[in-house]
Parts: structure tokens; C-alpha cells; sequence
């Protein structure tokens, strides 16, 4: 490994950096521990400071004092287009296209289903083998569910891309920045390429929606979805958010005909007939609860600019590679991130072949967290929001100790835990 000799590895640098930041007046916005320096907002965000108010209103005043009534009076019913209308100025998304229910893969069921509809004479889905793996599950379950007419293709590499989408691929369906190494997709480009050949494209944003812009519309995106509590600081197992174009609005059924995607759903007819809008991907009631905490997490995103954003997440992330090249060479540790961070997300990793899960377990021991993934990968998320240069300087000190003195190497380090 090599370090990055044009940036400055200091620690006064870093603070020096984190003085013209732009960006640093929304740290105070979130509930960060005093002794933990946080690298896995790609993983789980941040609890915004305003969220344990406004959900103790919901619950004492909406729910405690109003109860049903805050169906109407306190909007909860409107939310899940309410919040979406938030998220829509993130991904680059018209406000009435975007909607806020259920999981990211419970909405990739939807799409799939629905984009299948739409191309019922194609019986391919492009993915990638290195794709989220639920995304490729809920895909092979949609097969099954079509009684395997379909087939699952996966392409072994992004460059095989193009030349996998033939006149029988019904879908594109791939994950805009990668979860293990974050390289990143040109959205553009391969939405375009799978258009041409008549395929419709399905993009999943839990790794970009935060982390950058991303423009949905402006890349005649055909369907897209993501979660709500990585980058957009939602909480665990936060609502998820879909995406139709405007164009297939009413133009197909989704499968999962819930009374809330009904056209009329207080009519409470004997038939189902299906909203014509961005509504129709709705099923169930919505967990008003779970809504709450994510709207009010929203807001924080007001004065967000967000080029300022992608400009920060870049940095810290170069930062960070030159840091660990610069302090912890010869120590095992591989670059698997792509170096050029215009073709990464905001997370970098590092493969270790035998102590990945223990360096990571020594560092969350020791006040840093990030994340491991198997087989073999060291993960850290940049939040630009929160996370400064001091704490990407200070992380990698920490590392680099922990690697010189082997302190990774305690039997305690290697026992595997449910979550990694």
C-alpha cells in the first residue's frame, strides 16, 4: 500500500479541515456518544436529537390524548406520501412518484412483480452476482411465484453488464453503490443500455440515498427503491421508500392488493380496484410509530446542499485510504474500494484474509465502529453530516494500534456474533 502524499495526514490538518467545513453545523443535530467515533451510518444512522421528542408526542398527544382521531388530525394517514415527498427531493424524484411503506425488500417484490407485468413477453432479470443478496432472493421467489418461466441471470462483473442485456430481459434490476466494496454504477449509463434494448431497470438506493444526490428522473429511472434508516437516520428497521415513474402510474397491478392501495379505501367495496397513483404501492395500515421517527429524521435534511454533501463524502474518504496506507501498511490490510471516489459510494473497505471480523471487533471495542462482511471485509461508512475529519484521523490512529500491538488477537475478538 501506498499513501496519498499530496494530503496532509496530520492531526492539525484534519481539524484544521474540519474548521471550513460547510457541512459541520449539522453534527449538533444528531445524538453521537461522547466515546465512540461512528464509521456504520451505511448500516444504521444516527439518532437525530428532535426524534425522541417528537415520538413521545405521538405517543402521550396523538395517540394517548387523540386516538383515532390523529388519523385526520395529526395527518397520520397522509404520511406515507408526506415523508415521501421529503425523500423525492434527495433522489431526484417528482414528489407525487415516490412513497414511504413497508421494507426495501417487501417494494422490491412490488417492482419486480410490477416491471414483470410491463415486459410479460421477456422472461430474463439482470443482476448482478454480487448484487444485495435479498434483492437476488426476492427476485427468485418472484420466479417462483410466476411458476419459473423467468430466469435470474447473474453477471459475473460490471463490465458484463452491457452485453448480458439481450431482447429477452424484462429487467435490470442492480444495487446503485455496492454493499460490500461501494463501487458505485453509472445510473445513467445503464439505464440508458437497458432501455435500448427494451428492458425496464430497477435501481435499490439504500447505499446512495443520503450519501449523495442521485437523480431518478433525470436518468428515466422506470422503478427504484430504498430503506429509511442507513444514511437517512430513520431508526432500526425504518419504513422504505419506492419509486414508479410517472409514465407506469395505473398501467399495471402489484401484487400485494392491501386495502390502503385501494382507489377508495374507505368505501370498503367487496372488489379491489387499485388507486391509479403512486398510492397503488401501497398494502397495509402504515406503523404510524415508525413513520413518525422517520419524518421528523427528515427534517434535518431542510438546508442539506448536496453537492456540499457528495463533495465531503468524497474527502473523507480519501482521507480515510490515504490515513490507513499511510499507518497500517504491512499489516495485511487490501484496498477493495475502488481508489477513484467518483466510482464509490460513501464507504470505503479493506480486506484482511484472516482477522477481518477480530481488527473489527478489537476497534468497536475500542470506541470506533464499523462493520464486517463476509468473507473478509473491514467496512466503514462516512456520513458527511456527522462525521469529521478528527474522527476519521483519530479512527485510523486507534487502528493502526490496534494492529502494531496485535490487539485484535484476544480469543474474545474472534467469536462471532448473530450480527457482524
Amino acid at each position: 500500500m501506498l499513501s496519498d502524499m499530496t494530503i496532509d495526514l496530520s492531526f492539525d490538518a484534519a481539524v484544521e479541515r474540519d474548521s471550513s467545513d460547510v457541512l459541520a453545523r449539522h453534527r449538533a443535530k444528531f445524538s453521537l456518544p461522547e466515546d465512540v467515533i461512528y464509521l456504520d451510518g451505511n448500516s444504521l444512522g444516527v439518532l437525530p436529537v428532535a426524534v425522541g421528542e417528537r415520538i413521545s408526542r405521538a405517543v402521550d398527544a396523538e395517540w394517548g390524548q387523540g386516538l383515532i382521531r390523529s388519523w385526520n388530525s395529526a395527518g397520520w394517514t397522509d404520511l406515507p406520501a408526506t415523508i415521501g415527498a421529503k425523500i423525492a427531493r434527495l433522489v431526484g424524484a417528482d414528489p407525487d412518484c415516490l412513497i414511504v411503506a413497508d421494507s426495501t425488500s417487501i417494494n422490491l417484490f412490488k417492482v419486480i412483480s410490477a416491471a414483470l407485468s410491463l415486459r410479460a413477453d421477456r422472461t430474463k432479470i439482470v443482476t448482478e452476482a454480487a448484487n444485495f443478496p435479498t434483492d437476488n432472493y426476492i427476485a427468485e421467489g418472484v420466479i417462483k411465484q410466476c411458476g419459473d418461466r423467468h430466469q435470474l441471470v447473474h453477471v459475473a462483473s460490471p463490465a458484463d453488464i452491457p452485453a448480458a442485456l439481450d431482447d429477452d430481459v424484462a429487467i435490470l434490476m442492480l444495487t446503485h453503490v455496492n454493499f460490500r466494496d461501494g463501487r458505485m454504477h453509472d445510473m445513467a449509463a445503464l439505464t440508458e443500455a437497458a432501455h435500448d434494448c427494451g428492458a425496464l431497470v430497477i435501481w435499490d438506493l439504500a447505499h446512495s440515498a443520503g450519501a449523495m444526490p442521485v437523480d431518478l428522473a433525470g436518468c428515466d429511472v422506470d422503478f427504484a427503491v430504498g430503506c429509511g434508516y442507513k444514511y437517512l437516520n430513520g431508526g432500526p428497521g425504518a419504513p422504505a421508500f419506492l419509486y414508479a415513474a410517472k409514465r407506469h402510474l395505473g398501467g399495471h397491478r402489484q401484487p400485494l392488493t392491501g386495502w390502503f392501495a385501494h382507489k377508495n379505501p374507505f368505501a370498503f367495496t367487496p372488489q379491489y380496484e387499485a388507486a391509479t397513483d403512486i398510492n397503488q404501492f401501497l398494502c397495509g395500515t402504515p406503523p404510524v410509530l415508525s413513520l413518525v421517527a422517520l419524518d421528523c429524521a427528515l427534517d434535518v435534511w431542510s438546508d442539506v446542499d448536496l453537492a456540499a454533501l457528495r463533495a465531503k463524502s468524497e474527502a473523507l474518504t480519501d482521507y480515510f485510504i490515504a490515513l490507513v496506507e499511510g499507518r497500517c501498511n504491512g499489516h495485511g490490510l487490501t484496498l477493495v474500494s475502488p481508489r477513484d471516489a467518483k466510482a464509490r459510494g460513501s464507504q470505503v473497505s479493506f480486506s484482511h484474509p484472516d482477522a477481518g471480523y477480530a481488527i473489527v471487533s478489537a476497534l468497536i471495542a475500542e470506541g470506533v465502529i464499523g462493520d464486517f462482511r463476509a468473507p473478509d471485509i473491514l467496512r466503514f461508512g462516512f456520513t458527511p453530516l456527522y462525521v469529521s475529519f478528527a474522527d476519521v484521523w483519530n479512527a485510523v490512529d486507534r487502528l493502526a494500534g490496534i494492529l502494531v500491538d496485535r490487539r485484535w488477537d484476544n480469543p474474545e475478538f474472534h467469536t462471532r456474533k448473530k450480527v457482524t
